[in-house]
């Protein structure tokens, strides 16, 4: 397997880079020049990424110095909260204390290692249907609907098992059963969903010159959020038993309403496409999404660029920048001064 042709292009070795990218993309008929423009483009980001180095440190992306309209600050609290919320709706609770989990559901000593494992396995065979579903339903839909599932799943466990504590002894084990399946059930729709999205997201919204220490960013939330609940998660089923799922649904019940609020769509979207989305100020994606419309509508080849993977936004200024070709004047990011139409009228020759 070849190594990355960003990654060669980093380390200086072009030849390289530039004969894989044009095994890859072809070199004759109609893929003729899509590898040297590509290859061009890798490069000029290289360039970017040494000039902007100093903003690229950990520190400067988790408090958005020299960020400009990249709010690089805002993505990483975003793929850190994501992961975080991916511990507390419930999957790290079933996977680490799923034998307390069936003994409270009523199953028998000798059962509930097996039992453990066999949801384990179930949780690995989900993972396939997300490869199925992922790209057709978009990020935001895919955690939708495991929010929805894994919440009813929880409550429904939960209730299951203070019934099978309360049933006879002939009752006891078909609700105890009832109680696994749900819990089977949440497994499953996790693998399938909320399992995959975190750790691809973080992939999908940084500009490239800092894609690599984004990821690194959602590692740490998912370290924060697996540690603190490997920490309370004992006293919680302690103290509460059975209850304790309910506290997990809730937590599904909240991502919903945090992923319709804060998390835009990345679903056939460029790396560069999300530099524009990110680019309003506001937190909301309804925002977001209204100042990107507006850019479309104002300057259809700064999105057009976008969607061919140009870089458009330069980093140390925020401004929209377009690699040889007609730029705007003054252009403005800002869904203001568009809809003013400042910015939009007068056009020079920006070589980059």
């Amino acid at each position: 397997m070849p190594e990355s042709p960003r990654w060669l292009i980093k380390m200086g070795r072009e030849e390289e880079g530039r004969y894989i990218l044009g095994r890859l993309r072809g070199e004759t008929g109609e893929d003729e020049g899509k590898a040297e423009a590509e290859f061009q483009d890798i490069r000029n980001n290289v360039e970017l990424e040494r000039k902007t180095s100093k903003q690229q440190s950990y520190f400067a992306m988790f408090f958005g110095i020299g960020a400009g309209k990249l709010h690089t600050a805002r993505r990483v609290q975003l793929v850190i909260w994501l992961q975080i919320l991916q511990e507390w709706i419930g999957i790290a609770g079933i996977t680490i204390y799923g034998p307390v989990i069936f003994t409270i559901a009523g199953i028998s000593p000798n059962d509930r290692l097996w039992v453990a494992g066999l949801n384990d396995i179930t949780y690995m065979l989900a993972t396939l249907l997300c490869v199925f579903t992922l790209d057709r339903i978009g990020r935001r839909w895919t955690l939708y609907w495991g929010s929805v599932g894994q919440g009813i799943c929880m409550f429904v466990a939960g209730g299951l098992a203070k019934a099978t504590q309360d049933a006879s002894e002939g009752n006891k084990k078909g609700v105890g059963g009832a109680a696994t399946f749900f819990v089977f059930l949440f497994t499953a729709i996790f693998g399938a969903t909320w399992l995959t999205v975190p750790w691809l997201y973080p992939a999908e919204i940084f500009p490239l010159q800092v894609r690599a220490k984004g990821n690194a960013w959602g590692v740490v939330g998912w370290s924060i959020g697996n540690g603190w609940t490997v920490l309370l998660l004992p006293t919680m089923f302690k103290k509460m038993g059975e209850r304790s799922l309910y506290v997990f649904g809730g937590v599904n019940v909240l991502t919903i309403l945090t992923t319709w609020a804060f998390y835009p769509e990345t679903n056939q979207r460029t790396l560069e496409e999300m530099n524009l989305v990110f680019a309003s100020d506001s937190w909301f994606t309804w925002e977001a999404e209204k100042n990107y419309a507006i850019l479309k509508e104002q300057n259809p080849e700064l999105v057009q660029a976008a969607q061919r993977g140009n870089s458009v936004i330069d980093p140390e200024t925020g401004a929209a920048m377009r690699k040889g070709s007609l730029v705007p004047r003054n252009l403005s990011l800002d869904t203001k001064a568009l809809a003013n139409g400042e910015g939009s009228d007068e056009y020079e020759e920006k070589k980059l």
